[in-house]
């Protein structure tokens, strides 16, 4: 079964660190760029920051630049985003999604489940 699983979510403070993992089973990431996508409560969801399958290529969305960093592991099946000084607006569910292409097309295959992150004080 092919799946894409989602970690690394919780509760933190404005100004705080998360990081989140997102592992494949069933098949191999090595083929595919991985996007993460947010989605809050009542908007719809959004793309964060997309990663090509060497990981030689990178993408953000403005609202994160600067804050947040896309990294894979490629012998470890995961791809990481690691997300600083966090604001209240990046509360969401975040979910990654492995893309049709080796690059960042924006055709997706696979979504995650998704994880929430809650930015609160």
């Amino acid at each position: 079964q092919l799946q894409l699983v989602e970690s690394g979510g919780g509760l933190v403070q404005p100004g705080g660190s998360l990081r989140l993992s997102c592992t494949a089973s069933g098949f191999t990431l090595d083929y595919y760029a991985i996007g993460w996508f947010r989605q809050a409560p009542g908007k719809e969801r959004e793309g964060v920051s997309c990663i090509s399958d060497s990981g030689g290529r990178t993408n953000y969305a403005d609202s994160v630049k600067g804050r947040f960093t896309i990294s894979r592991d490629n012998a470890k099946n995961t791809v990481y985003l690691q997300m600083n000084s966090l604001k209240p607006e990046d509360t969401a569910v975040y979910y990654c999604a492995a893309d049709r292409k080796r690059y960042c097309s924006g055709l997706v295959d696979y979504w995650g489940k998704g994880t929430l992150v809650t930015v609160s004080s």
